[in-house]
């Protein structure tokens, strides 16, 4: 089995179905884990294919294999690709990673100025974040959206989370933002320009001595 063998494809009504079984499955991966999520009912997911706003992955036979929504907060100055769950019967096959690649696409062709972020536990998740261009951050560089945190009481390390004073927790934000990158991608690009001046003006000195020889 291999990726090729599943459609990963931005979810519409017609994926409404699925929705029970996608609950269910983030509940137990939830447990399994022993942390929490922000729970969500069928009904929501749903009105999130409906919305245009999630992506969902289908073997060829049909059957329901990965999914993610997108949320914003702050009104819309911050999205977060939530719920990311993968069909056990699937895993090991890179599905998380291209759900994830799929999910970040979609996020920034619909908010493209937002600043995208996550909270997570997973190792496998900050890797494939890092190389969409997430940076780890603090929690202040979060939102500070109430309904955001009050996701958060479902967790099992909730006590954590309020101790702390919201600051720090299990999990660890990453942030893209599209400002800083496009400043980095600028940056980048003037280094590059120097570096080719610099170069020109060597090929040329060393053009000039030789031609004196």
């Amino acid at each position: 089995m291999t990726i090729q063998d599943f459609d990963i494809l931005v979810a519409t009504a017609q994926h409404a179905d699925y929705a029970q079984q996608i609950c269910d499955e983030m509940a137990e991966s939830a447990k399994a884990r022993g942390t929490g999520i922000a729970q969500r009912s069928p009904e929501y997911v749903a009105d999130k294919m409906l919305e245009g706003k999630a992506v969902i992955a289908l073997h060829k036979n049909g059957t329901w294999a990965g999914f993610c929504y997108i949320e914003t907060w702050s009104h819309g100055d911050f999205v977060a690709n939530s719920g990311l769950i993968v069909n056990p019967q699937f895993r090991k096959v890179g599905l998380a990673k291209a759900i994830k690649h799929k999910i970040f696409e979609l996020s920034r062709s619909k908010y493209p100025e937002a600043k995208l972020f996550g909270l997570t536990t997973g190792l496998a998740v900050m890797k494939i974040n890092s190389e969409l261009g997430y940076e780890p951050v603090t929690y202040s560089e979060l939102t500070q959206d109430e309904d955001f945190w009050k996701g958060c009481r479902s967790c099992v390390n909730y006590d954590i989370l309020t101790m702390k004073e919201r600051k720090n927790c299990m999990c660890t934000a990453m942030l893209f933002d599209p400002v800083e990158k496009a400043k980095d991608i600028e940056e980048k690009t003037k280094n590059m320009s120097r570096k080719a001046t610099l170069f020109e003006r060597i090929e040329n000195a060393i053009k000039s001595f030789s031609s004196h020889d």
